[in-house]
C-alpha cells in the first residue's frame, strides 16, 4: 500500500501496520497515520484524541477498555520497547476471548491497530518506553472497564523472562473475562 504495510493479524479487524521508514546519514522520516492511505487499505476512522505515556520496565497497564465509549486505537512506541496486546471481547465474535501481541519499539517503528470491542495492554520491556497512541472516541474515566492481566481463560504469553510486572492498584483489581462477560451488552464494540 506504498506508505504503508497493513498486515491482517489472527483476530478480525485488528492490524499490524508496518510504515516506509525514509533514512539516510542525517537520520530517518516516517508518517505514522495519513487518512487518505488508512481509509484506502479499508481502516476508515475518525480519531478525537492522542494520548502519550512514559512507563518504566516492567510496567504493565491493561487490560483496559471502555463500556458505553469502545475506543480503535492506533498504538505504537516512539522510544524503547513494549509487548502490546489486543484480545477481543466482542459478545458473538468468534474469536471471542482470543489475544494477539506484537513487539513494538522506536526501533522497528511497528503499529497495532486495535478496533472498539477489544481489550488493551502492554508491558515494557526497555528500561522505559513512550508509547502513543490515537483513539477514536474520548477518555471517559466513570466508563473504564478492565481485564486482568493474567486470566487463564485469555492465557496471553507475556515475555516477562525475569521481569516482575509492575501494576497499578486499579489493574491489580481486574476482573476476569467471565467476570465481565454478562455486562458487554451483544453488539457492544460495533459488532452484531
Amino acid at each position: 500500500m506504498g506508505k504503508y504495510k497493513i498486515i491482517s493479524t489472527a483476530l478480525s479487524g485488528c492490524f499490524l501496520i508496518e510504515p516506509t521508514v525514509y533514512g539516510d546519514s542525517r537520520g530517518y522520516f516516517l508518517e505514522t497515520y495519513t487518512r487518505f492511505d488508512f481509509e484506502k487499505a479499508g481502516l476508515a476512522m475518525e480519531f478525537v484524541q492522542d494520548n502519550e505515556s512514559r512507563s518504566q520496565q516492567g510496567v504493565l497497564r491493561g487490560l483496559h477498555f471502555q463500556y458505553r465509549h469502545p475506543q480503535g486505537k492506533i498504538v505504537r512506541v516512539s522510544h524503547g520497547e513494549v509487548f502490546d496486546v489486543a484480545v477481543d471481547i466482542r459478545p458473538g465474535s468468534q474469536t471471542f476471548g482470543q489475544w494477539v501481541g506484537a513487539l513494538l519499539s522506536g526501533e522497528n517503528y511497528h503499529q497495532l491497530y486495535v478496533p472498539k470491542g477489544f481489550a488493551h495492554g502492554f508491558v515494557v520491556l526497555s528500561e522505559y518506553a513512550d508509547f502513543v497512541y490515537k483513539c477514536t472516541d474520548y477518555y471517559h474515566p466513570e466508563d473504564e472497564g478492565g481485564i486482568l492481566w493474567n486470566d487463564p481463560e485469555i492465557g496471553i504469553d507475556w515475555p516477562l523472562g525475569t521481569i516482575t510486572p509492575v501494576l497499578s492498584e486499579k489493574d491489580q483489581r481486574l476482573k476476569t473475562l467471565q467476570e465481565i462477560k454478562a455486562t458487554l451488552p451483544e453488539g457492544w464494540g460495533g459488532r452484531k
